[in-house]
């Protein structure tokens, strides 16, 4: 499961030209699910996702958390983070997860997210052409994969 995480000043998701999620400061999480990611690759990610700290604090160090800043999340999936371009110049994203299970992990992080946060999670509508919209803050951008914590 890889996550690009953007902290931003405000960002928003339209569908058809209707807003389906819109935040204020917070964190725009694209989310790409791989077709062998699991329940715990979603329990860890949400937990690094809510305790990253990479907001300013008063002397302008990356100190706070979400929680610190009372911010808000805007979560995507996005499929296309699975992209492999080693052959040919059209990718392709055999490794990206089908959607009858993507759309089950997808929305156990957003209840995930929000049992952690304490906060609604805003979002796109799965498999929908989205138009994504952000200010990116920074910028900042992080991008995590659940491989990583098997090093460590």
């Amino acid at each position: 499961m890889r996550a690009v995480l953007q902290r931003v000043l405000q960002a928003d998701c339209k569908v058809d030209g209707t807003i389906t999620g819109k935040i204020g400061k917070g964190f725009l999480v694209l989310l790409g699910i791989e077709h062998d990611d699991a329940v715990q690759d979603v329990d860890w990610l949400a937990a690094k996702i809510i305790n990253m700290r990479v907001f300013s604090d008063d002397d302008g160090l990356m100190n706070k958390a979400l929680s610190d800043i009372g911010g808000e999340i805007l979560i995507i999936s996005q499929f296309t983070l699975y992209a492999q371009t080693k052959k040919g110049n059209r990718p392709s994203f055999i490794r990206a997860a089908k959607p009858e299970k993507a759309v089950s992990l997808y929305e156990y992080m957003i209840a995930e997210l929000t049992r952690l946060s304490g906060k609604p999670i805003a979002t796109g509508i799965f498999g929908a052409d989205m138009k994504i919209s952000l200010i990116n803050d920074g910028p900042v951008t992080i991008i995590m994969d659940t491989k990583d914590k098997e090093n460590h």
